[in-house]
């Protein structure tokens, strides 16, 4: 499967950039993973709206979902040329009823519940969720195609329950929104250590860092990440591909 970075960024994104968006692609089936701020713009720079064919929604803050109805737009003027195949399939937690509905519009998207219980299938992958630790409801994702996964851990702050659910990624991509001053002051993120940590833990192959914050100096949580994992381990740079 073959995963690019769309954007990393936490809470907004730098200028002409995105917040923390990936792209999955395995046997022609292309996934979105979050559609936060700016993402729609910056996912055309690798394909067209018309070839995605699902998104996957880890929660509802606006960093993870601002561009869901400018994606529905662009739906609705699909189907509208007859070059979408609609309703469009977005996946995410009904825990909030109101958000969860508003991923179902006008017969050109389709929101479709997921559930921390239940694994699924989505296109090619096997998808399992693990719920994390953060201010709402949030749900890391593992997608899982011939043998091989990558684990986002979305947003959270440490939990035991994400070493088990990690465990012999070929890639890991972990937010590492705090530098080391804030852990335990700024709740529901990890810092650079706490995400080498758990990719050390977890037996993780790669570790790409990601959900960055937009002030300090950020090699400070590489450097951070570098002291607790030993393996390949840097920040997820946009346009970034990767093959596993």
């Amino acid at each position: 499967m073959r995963i690019t970075t769309i954007g990393i960024w936490g809470g907004y994104p730098n200028k002409n950039e995105a917040t923390s968006s990936f792209l999955l692609e395995h046997e022609g089936f292309r996934c979105l993973v979050d559609c936060g701020s700016g993402v729609l713009a910056a996912v055309q720079n690798y394909t067209e709206l018309r070839h995605l064919d699902a998104a996957v929604i880890s929660h509802y803050h606006p960093d993870h979902v601002a561009d869901i109805g400018v994606l529905q737009h662009a739906a609705m003027v699909g189907m509208q040329l007859k070059e979408w195949e609609t309703p469009f399939p977005i996946y995410g937690h009904d825990r909030d009823s109101a958000m969860f509905e508003s991923l179902s519009y006008k017969g050109v998207t389709e929101g479709r519940p997921i559930d921390v219980s239940c694994d699924m299938q989505i296109g090619p992958w096997h998808v399992s969720f693990c719920e994390t630790i953060h201010p709402v409801y949030c749900l890391a994702l593992k997608f899982t195609a011939d043998g091989k996964s990558v684990v986002f851990t979305a947003d959270t702050e440490w939990t035991d329950e994400l070493v088990l659910f990690s465990k012999d990624a070929q890639l890991l991509v972990s937010e590492a929104n705090l530098y080391e001053k804030y852990v335990g002051i700024i709740k529901g993120h990890m810092s650079g250590s706490q995400a080498g940590q758990l990719a050390a833990q977890a037996g993780a192959k790669e570790l790409w860092l990601t959900h960055l914050p937009q002030y300090g100096d950020i090699e400070e949580i590489l450097e951070a990440a570098q002291k607790t994992y030993g393996g390949n381990v840097q920040f997820a740079k946009i346009g970034q591909t990767v093959e596993i």
